[in-house]
């Protein structure tokens, strides 16, 4: 049995291989066209055509971890259609390779990919797609979420801020910095404006070119109340929100860790705020990786077809269109969760389940009919 795992775990990790440096070499050169452009447009701030060969490889982590799955699911399509088609399959088989001894073979060797994509997902592909956006902002300017920028909520003991930050540049450092506070009736404050904020110690923001203004209470029914205002060259405002509370607002859930993800649902359910959009995203990131299972599953059946001679390619293809709708599916299920306000976990897990039932239904059957 140890010769077989090993025949049948080099055919498909050698087929894995080539079919993700295929697909990581056709988008490293469309990545690379399309940097052609900003290396033009930008080349008077620096950015040069070295710069955009980096950039274009600190985004390889990220689509490893987006095509791991369809590249297991390919690679193990051939190698199985491939073993049916020249009988060694049968041979396995009547080697004692049976039916549940295959799906065990394979689901260990799926193992094996699932804590890769999640190593690739948690640890490399946030840490690459950082470093890649400090390289962008320093020569294209400020991380922004477009003209509103990021807003956030901050709840403290004697009263409540909502926090807009415009941007962030790569050094880290916020600009256009709007902070509102509020009483325990919702009552507002004051309002503070700065053009320049960094992250200080003992949880502090240090304030530069700060406008404040305080509202007092009126004297009379309906009264106006007081406004006094001051301008201070700088100012440190106490606060609980860090700079990964910050990135993760101002960048998108899927390039976040998982467990980042799950302190910044924290923050949001403690503040009152809606988090459903990163719950999704935080299960979406647990079951990503348990994908390569569900394509293990899914190539499996193919070595209990028979093929006819030179009629492997339709099959190949047919398991690709099945591998694509599966990644469809699954972000329209997420897509249509965030707006049905669907059970996060279920949303995120609903296509492996579906696709998975549908592959040991086929495999039954195969298995079954002969």
């Amino acid at each position: 049995m140890r010769t077989i795992r090993h025949l049948i775990y080099g055919e498909v990790i050698r087929a894995v291989a080539f079919v993700m440096l295929a697909f990581l070499a056709l988008f490293f050169f469309f990545d690379l066209v399309d940097q052609l452009d900003d290396v033009a447009r930008y080349a008077k701030a620096g950015y040069t055509l070295p710069y955009a060969l980096l950039y274009v490889a600190l985004l390889i982590p990220s689509h490893v971890y987006e095509l791991l799955p369809i590249a297991v699911l390919i690679g193990t399509i051939y190698v199985m259609a491939r073993l049916a088609e020249s009988s060694e399959f049968t041979i396995l088989r009547t080697s004692g390779l049976g039916p549940r001894r295959a799906l065990t073979t394979l689901l260990a060797l799926g193992v094996g990919f699932v804590a890769l994509t999640f190593v690739f997902g948690d640890y490399l592909t946030p840490e690459a797609n950082r470093t890649a956006q400090l390289l962008r902002t320093r020569f294209w300017g400020e991380l922004s979420v477009g003209q509103t920028g990021a807003w956030l909520k901050d709840r403290q003991p004697q009263a409540s801020y909502s926090v807009n930050v415009g941007a962030m540049s790569a050094d880290g450092a916020m600009s256009n910095v709007r902070i509102f506070e509020f009483d325990d009736q919702g009552r507002l404050l004051a309002t503070i404006k700065a053009g320049k904020a960094t992250f200080g110690r003992n949880n502090a923001w240090e304030l530069k070119d700060v406008k404040q203004r305080q509202f007092g209470e009126g004297t009379a029914a309906g009264e106006r109340p007081e406004i006094s205002s001051k301008s201070l060259p700088e100012m440190s405002w106490p606060t609980q929100l860090s700079n990964d509370m910050v990135a993760a607002a101002l960048l998108s859930p899927d390039r976040m860790k998982t467990v980042d993800l799950f302190q910044y649902i924290r923050h949001l359910q403690t503040n009152g705020q809606s988090a459903q959009r990163y719950e999704i995203e935080f299960w979406r990131k647990v079951f990503y990786p348990l994908s390569c299972l569900v394509m293990m599953v899914l190539a499996l059946p193919f070595a209990y077809l028979h093929f006819r001679a030179g009629n492997i390619t339709g099959y190949v293809f047919l398991g690709v269109l099945v591998g694509i709708s599966f990644f469809l599916l699954n972000n329209v299920f997420g897509f249509v969760g965030n707006l049905r306000n669907w059970e996060p976990w279920l949303t995120a897990a609903a296509p492996g389940f579906l696709y998975s039932l549908l592959s040991l239904a086929a495999f039954g059957w195969l298995v079954l009919r002969q």
